[in-house]
């Protein structure tokens, strides 16, 4: 599909001074190192162009959610290992805005990169802030802003919204891509679709489902939501999480599907036949597969069970497109891994299967998974809320302020009308 706002390929910024919003909001380890650079690493692309066309670079992103000024949270260790993964120098600035921002950026030469410090420093960020934005402008003395950060587009910021009424605004490569597969597979897919929809709150995932029941020729429900749709059932979850405030609005789900599909809807939105519990959450627990007739009072469901897992592998074999989001399990433990892991390989070992993995802790777990760094997959989003708002249908602010790209002309014969 063709991408309705401009992009980096659409206006002559070479040799240009360029504010680029990246999403480096990288998981941390306990000593401060970065856990994973899934992020970094799919920015380079959009930063390669840029380099190679003589630009000058300031970067500016966000990192957790720090309550003012806290250097845990610093972005220093992510210029550093930017600057690894490009193979180029990244100048750090330990500020966003200011006289020592311009000066670093006046100073520095063409095709040179400047990252700034955690945009969240300043709570002007999240309030959208125009004042900010405009400061964070002037100090960058950007000819041309690049929002390439698709994980924040769905948030009205100072850096995703406010700055786009001081500096010409266009896509990077990395949102581009991001919003036309995304878009892509859900308004043309190749059939048959299969969503396959897990985490842990139903009440995270509604607006998805409901779509997913318009546009999906299957949807598998696994994952703590699992829980309350067996539950909604009248399925005994013993003491798993279950969310009763939602049953109203599973029941809408089901009228829906029915007015879609007709009488039984099993086959349709497909729950788990059999459940992974244990007493606790653990990773002493053992996992033990049971029937949905013997879950017993005090157990927790961890998992989806084996007979579920072939039943969903098999669902997959004819599939043109999967859309996954959420992991089926809770996936940082091995023994309640199994689902998300299967899925993962047979997702990884049909490539005639367009597959779409989104979601933070989904994307994670495929990445720690594959040893193929991820490619063994058609697309790993990076991002959470941003994926699901554009799944379901959504406008994202950070998408809707930049430039619109020119309509394309249509001509129906030799006389131009």
């Amino acid at each position: 599909m063709s991408f309705f706002k401009l992009t980096i390929r659409d206006v002559p910024l070479d040799h240009q001074t360029v504010l680029v919003r990246v999403d480096y909001n990288v998981p941390l380890m306990p000593d401060g190192s970065i856990g994973d650079d899934f992020r970094i690493r799919s920015s380079l692309p959009t930063l390669k162009y840029l380099l190679d066309r003589g630009c000058k670079l300031v970067l500016i992103s966000h990192l957790g959610r720090p309550e003012g000024k806290d250097m845990k949270l610093s972005l220093e260790p992510v210029a550093q290992r930017l600057a690894h993964l490009l193979k180029h120098d990244v100048r750090f600035v330990n500020d966003t805005i200011g006289d020592r921002v311009y000066q670093a950026v006046k100073r520095a030469p063409g095709s040179s990169i400047t990252m700034l410090e955690n945009l969240r420093f300043y709570a002007e960020e999240e309030a959208d802030d125009q004042e900010f934005a405009k400061k964070i402008a002037k100090a960058s003395g950007a000819r041309y802003f690049v929002q390439d950060g698709f994980g924040v587009v769905h948030r009205a910021h100072a850096s995703t919204h406010a700055i786009t009424f001081f500096i010409p605004s266009v896509a990077g490569l990395l949102l581009e891509r991001e919003y036309s597969t995304i878009t892509g597979a859900m308004e043309s897919p190749k059939r048959p679709m299969v969503a396959i929809i897990g985490g842990a709150k139903v009440s995270d995932k509604i607006p998805i489902i409901e779509r997913f029941v318009d546009k999906a020729d299957k949807i598998v429900i696994g994952g703590a939501i699992a829980n309350t749709f067996l539950a909604y059932k009248g399925v005994n979850v013993g003491v798993s999480g279950i969310e009763t405030d939602q049953f109203k609005v599973i029941d809408k789900i089901y009228a829906a599907a029915r007015q879609k599909k007709g009488g039984d809807l099993d086959d349709f939105i497909v729950l788990p036949i059999d459940l992974t519990v244990a007493k606790q959450v653990s990773p002493d627990d053992k996992r033990k597969v049971v029937g949905l007739d013997a879950v017993q009072a005090n157990d927790l469901a961890l998992d989806i069970g084996d007979q579920t897992i072939d039943k969903m592998v098999a669902e997959l074999k004819s599939a043109g497109t999967v859309i996954w989001n959420g992991t089926l399990g809770w996936a940082e433990i091995p023994a309640f891994a199994h689902g998300s892991a299967r899925l993962a390989l047979a997702l990884a070992t049909q490539p005639g299967t367009m597959s779409i993995i989104g979601g933070g802790d989904t994307a994670d777990f495929v990445l720690k998974w594959d040893k193929n760094d991820g490619k063994s997959f058609s697309h790993i989003s990076t991002g959470g809320g941003a994926g699901l708002e554009l799944m379901a249908g959504d406008k994202l602010p950070g998408v809707e302020c930049l430039l619109d790209a020119k309509p394309q002309i249509e001509y129906t014969n030799s006389k131009h009308k």
